[in-house]
């Protein structure tokens, strides 16, 4: 037999003697007031007992783990009943108990409310709050955001994806949310340069594309994003100061086109006046046009009727010259008429006559004719009388 000595107890010390129960006797009352009587329990009522509060910790222990053959769910959660006997899965979105087979099916809820992803302060202090996204933009220059919020919620339809992919509870808010955001972050505002992402347009594109990437990402782990509220970039104070020069040049500019609008309107404005004065002119000119108008009708009407007696005057004169020349036309044609049938007799009388008629006249030519005689010399060329075409004049010239 081993000695206790041997573990380097040492020997035990004797136990006093064990003083046995004496009829009569029971334990004494605290104070010294006299004796407390003991009270027996049955051994069965005992063992009963132990067997209820035995079954008592088993139910609730089946209602913790979700063995119990019965769930409830709210209207913030979603429940995935798993059957271990088939192995399928039953996703519950609707709020209310649902019935299960007890301990071979079991009951997983989970939150499908919506979640807050923070990204603040200089460390990290939980699972859906972590130290501030710091970028580094394509011209080499750093800016960061004081607090970036993701909003994000579990997929009710995928909720049998999650308990697959991430496990129980909360489980699924652990490291899907840090596994992603940070990169995919860093990756789209990354793209701009300092300049480009100081404009909320800039920041409002790559916030849209971390979210689409942010969603392709996750949906496939059963979580989705509902939004992503971007505050306005801080940067170094350089840039802040180069920003700051920029946003008042923009209110500047600004102001010249609330003046350049001014100034617009200025000239709509005269333009109005000027065409109101134009158009008044222009009806005056109408009026006035409109006198003369018809003051010229007036004279038109006038020399018309002033010429239409000037061409009845002429006409009537035209006429009368016209009837006089006629009868003066009538008096020659007649006189005419005479000499020609005077003339017709004459030749018909030298018709007559004939040859005796000829010789008359050429009598009375030959009549008319001068001679000049002189004394003969010889001519070198001379000239016959028949050849100098005429009647010889006194001197010998034609």
């Amino acid at each position: 037999m081993t000695d206790p000595s041997d573990f380097g107890g040492g020997p035990r010390p004797p136990r006093p003697p064990r003083i046995p129960d004496q009829p009569g006797r029971g334990r004494p009352r605290p104070g010294g007031g006299g004796k407390i009587p003991e009270i027996k329990i049955p051994k069965k009522l005992l063992i009963v007992a132990g067997g209820l509060a035995l079954l008592l910790v088993v139910v609730l222990g089946a209602l913790v783990s979700g063995r119990a053959g019965i769930v409830e769910v709210n209207d913030r959660e979603v429940a995935v009943i798993v059957n271990y006997v088939t192995g399928s899965q039953e996703v519950v979105n609707r709020p209310g108990y649902k019935i299960f087979i007890p301990f071979a099916e079991q009951a997983f809820k989970f939150d499908k409310s919506p979640q807050e992803f923070k990204m603040s302060g200089d460390r990290d202090i939980d699972d859906n709050h972590v130290r501030k996204l710091t970028v580094r933009a394509n011209d080499g220059s750093n800016f960061w955001f004081e607090e970036l919020t993701i909003q994000y919620q579990l997929l009710p339809s995928e909720a049998n994806v999650v308990l697959n992919d991430s496990g129980t509870g909360a489980s699924f808010k652990q490291n899907w949310m840090r596994t992603f955001a940070r990169s995919i972050l860093r990756d789209e505002f990354g793209k701009y340069s300092a300049e480009a992402v100081a404009d909320p347009a800039g920041y409002t594109t790559a916030t849209q594309a971390a979210r689409d990437r942010l969603n392709a990402a996750l949906q496939s782990h059963g979580i989705e994003i509902i939004e992503i509220i971007t505050p306005k970039p801080k940067f170094e104070d350089r840039y802040e100061q180069a920003i700051a020069d920029r946003k008042v040049a923009n209110e500047t500019v600004e102001q010249l086109k609330v003046k350049a609008e001014q100034l617009l309107k200025e000239r709509e404005r005269r333009l109005a006046d000027i065409e109101r004065d134009k158009a008044t002119e222009y009806e005056l000119l109408l009026g006035t046009l409109e006198a003369s108008r018809i003051s010229a009708e007036k004279d038109a009407v006038r020399v018309m009727k002033s010429a239409d007696a000037s061409k009845i005057a002429e006409l009537a004169t035209g006429q009368a010259s016209e009837q006089q020349l006629i009868e003066r036309a009538r008096g020659l044609e007649e006189q005419a008429r005479k000499e020609a049938e005077g003339l017709r007799a004459r030749v018909d009388a030298v018709a007559a006559r004939g040859e005796v008629l000829v010789r008359e006249e050429l009598a009375r030519k030959f009549r008319e004719i001068v001679f000049e005689i002189v004394p003969y010399r010889r001519d070198p060329a001379p000239v016959r009388i028949e050849h100098m075409g005429g009647a010889v004049r006194p001197g010998g010239q034609e």
